[in-house]
């Protein structure tokens, strides 16, 4: 595939020619605000204690790689106690500095393989993908461990100039095991058809950190979503 077959609608019924493989359920993927305060340690805590949490990423954007080491410090520690993945976003050199679960890679944001090199085997190396099939294979080509799409819905937190359609993720499923996360604009209300179209993690933030009544209601408010009947 090239890049100029990204051009090509696909059909949404596409993954329905293929056997379908078993996957395990969806799963919930925590992003960090953009800023937060001395208190999100807590807030991280409750939101946790909403429901079941695969992984979180630490995403803050213009501070120093120092300022982000002590802010990730207690987060880290609260993930560990819950067994929760921790996830640090752009920064190879920040991931091993702080012995991270995973680092997400942006497209500028430097090569798997480099990543993979600095960081060992067992580091979760995550890839944005856009909309693009074309990025998504030469990801996983790489070596990355997950591959993400979107945005799928309009998003305050980060400008976004790609509005894929839920049958990439049917694609991605039905042709390849390597898990995708889907992201951008994801709430309750509107992650269900994700869900269904196959995306094996649902990456949220203002879902979750802007829920009226507070982050743990904002996490179960997923639980349906991610477990249907199990509510």
């Amino acid at each position: 595939m090239t890049e100029d077959d990204d051009e090509l609608t696909l059909d949404p019924a596409f993954a329905a020619r293929f056997a379908v493989q078993q996957r395990p359920p969806c799963q919930l993927y925590l992003i960090s605000p953009a800023s937060i305060g001395d208190d999100f340690a807590d807030s991280l805590k409750a939101a946790l204690d909403g429901g079941p949490v695969a992984a979180f990423q630490l995403r803050l954007k213009g501070l120093q790689e120092h300022a982000i080491a002590r802010a990730a410090e207690p987060l880290q520690r609260i993930c560990a106690e819950r067994d929760v993945a921790f996830i640090v976003n752009d920064s190879v050199s920040l991931a091993k500095r702080l012995g991270a679960d995973g680092v997400h890679l942006g497209q500028s944001d430097g090569d798997p393989r480099e990543a993979r090199a600095a960081l060992g085997p067992a580091v979760q190396i995550g890839v944005t993908c856009h909309d693009s099939r074309h990025l998504a294979m030469e990801a996983g080509e790489a070596g990355a461990d997950y591959v993400a799409f979107g945005a799928f819905f309009p998003t305050t937190t980060k400008e976004t100039l790609h509005r894929p359609d839920p049958s990439i993720l049917s694609w991605w499923s039905a042709l390849f095991e390597l898990p995708s996360v889907a992201i951008g604009g994801i709430t309750a209300q509107n992650g269900k058809p994700l869900v269904e179209a196959g995306a094996d993690f649902l990456a949220v933030c203002s879902a979750v950190w802007a829920h009226a009544d507070g982050p743990a209601a904002g996490v179960a408010a997923f639980q349906e979503v991610l477990w249907p009947g199990r509510t």
